[in-house]
């Protein structure tokens, strides 16, 4: 194993990313029993559901009153990204049925984008079960201090836990920017996903967002490279 071996570079970023990513779930522990959720309600959505964008979703409609099957819908919508995740991580990673059923489990955005972001298929499960499990434990591990902390912490959003998460995902994501088509894919995103958010029910402005890549892949792929010929 040499400083360059790329499973030993996909286990550092797993470990980063499990740490910024871990840690934001303190705001969630401490916002769903705010909102009105038991100790064990909160821990049974981050050990069940472990998808903090579907998560904060529930929590949120919950929060402000809402009906409970708004907020299964909210959530459904936001989690429904990890099946697009599903789609690219299955060809990439080639793993056995046996680990498939786990594997989906941890399959959210920050396993996601480590696995991908390797330059071979070795380093991509080694970077996918270790973000996966590492922000799987320290997921749970903060979401328990901030349930039982509650409203001692404050507004965790003070401590930039939020943008820390995001910041580690940013860093994965911003060195697959290099060419122009993926700069423009990225750049139409983004747009899509402000534009639509003011607007549409929460989830639904992430898979927009991503339907512009599967568009413009739709499009700019040869039509006999689409009929299974070789163009």
């Amino acid at each position: 194993m040499t400083p360059h071996d790329p499973s030993t570079a996909a286990r550092r970023q797993a470990v980063s990313v499990s740490l910024a990513t871990g840690l934001y779930g303190v705001s969630f522990g401490a916002l769903s029993v705010a909102a009105g959720l038991s100790l064990p309600q909160t821990m049974a959505l981050s050990l069940l559901m472990f998808s903090g964008g579907s998560q904060f979703a529930f929590i949120g409609v919950v929060g402000s009153g809402g009906a409970l099957g708004a907020a299964v819908a909210s959530a459904t919508l936001l989690g429904a990204r990890n099946g697009l995740y599903g789609a690219q991580l299955t060809p990439l990673l080639d793993l056995p049925w046996r680990l498939r059923v786990p594997a989906a489990q941890l399959t959210i955005d920050e396993s996601t984008a480590v696995a991908t972001a390797q330059p071979t298929r070795s380093a991509a499960r080694t970077g996918f079960w270790w973000t996966g499990a590492g922000v799987f434990v320290l997921w749970n591990l903060f979401t328990l201090l901030g349930a039982l902390a509650g409203d001692r912490l404050g507004d965790p959003r003070a401590y930039g836990l939020d943008a820390a998460a995001a910041a580690a995902f940013l860093a994965l994501v911003w060195p697959r920017l290099a060419g122009r088509a993926a700069q423009g894919v990225a750049a139409a995103a983004v747009v899509v996903a402000l534009v639509t958010t003011p607007l549409l029910p929460a989830g639904v402005p992430v898979l927009l967002a991503a339907l512009v890549a599967i568009v413009v892949g739709l499009v700019t792929t040869p039509r006999a490279s689409r009929a299974g010929r070789t163009p």
